[in-house]
C-alpha cells in the first residue's frame, strides 16, 4: 500500500509585482491555513516518510509550515524542480520514481498540475484544487513504479475553507 498527498501551496501573496512568480511569498491567510492543514493531517495520523515540494517560495514555505506540524524534518523537505509549471505527467513520472522505502509522500506544489495529477491517477474530478488543498490517493500497489493513471483510490479531498464557521 502506497499513499501519496497531493498538496497544492497555500494562499501567495500578489501585493508585490517586482517578484517573479517563483519567488511569491505566502500572505497572512496562506501563513495560517498550511499549519492548520498541517495540524489536521496529525491528527489524522499521517505523518509523511518524505516531503517533496516544488521549488518555488510559496510552495517551500506551505513545505515548512506542514512539515513542523506533523514532526517532520524540514531540512529533509527534497525540492524538485519538476514539480514547478513541470504539468500533470512530471507529477505522474515523479511519483512513479519515489523511493519505495517511502510508504506515505507528500508532493507540493500547484495548480492546474495537482489537479490534474489527482484526477489523472484516480480517474475522479476533483475541480480546481483550493489553495492548500489536499488530495490523499491510495494505491494498492509494492512499488511507486506500478502507479498508473486510473489506478488510485481517493481517500480523502480536503481544503481549509472546508472547516470555516459562518
Amino acid at each position: 500500500m502506497r499513499e501519496l498527498l497531493l498538496i497544492r501551496h497555500a494562499k501567495s501573496a500578489w501585493s508585490d509585482t517586482s517578484l517573479t512568480d517563483r519567488d511569491r511569498p505566502l500572505d497572512e491567510r496562506g501563513k495560517r491555513d498550511a499549519p492548520f492543514m498541517g495540524s489536521l493531517l496529525r491528527f489524522r495520523g499521517m505523518q509523511p516518510d518524505r516531503m517533496v515540494s516544488s521549488p518555488a517560495r510559496r510552495a517551500r514555505k506551505t513545505a515548512r509550515l506542514i512539515a513542523r506540524e506533523v514532526g517532520y524534518d524540514k531540512d529533509a523537505i527534497v525540492i524538485a524542480e519538476q514539480i514547478y509549471l513541470g504539468g500533470r505527467r512530471a507529477i505522474v513520472e515523479l511519483v512513479q520514481a519515489l523511493n519505495d522505502e517511502d510508504e506515505r509522500v507528500y508532493v507540493i506544489g500547484h495548480n492546474p498540475d495537482l489537479s490534474e495529477a489527482a484526477s489523472c491517477l484516480t480517474g475522479e474530478s476533483l475541480g480546481e484544487m483550493p489553495t492548500c488543498g489536499i488530495a490523499a490517493i491510495e494505491f494498492t500497489v509494492d512499488s511507486w513504479a506500478h502507479v498508473m493513471e486510473g489506478t488510485g483510490r481517493l481517500k480523502f479531498f480536503d481544503y481549509p475553507k472546508r472547516h470555516l464557521t459562518p
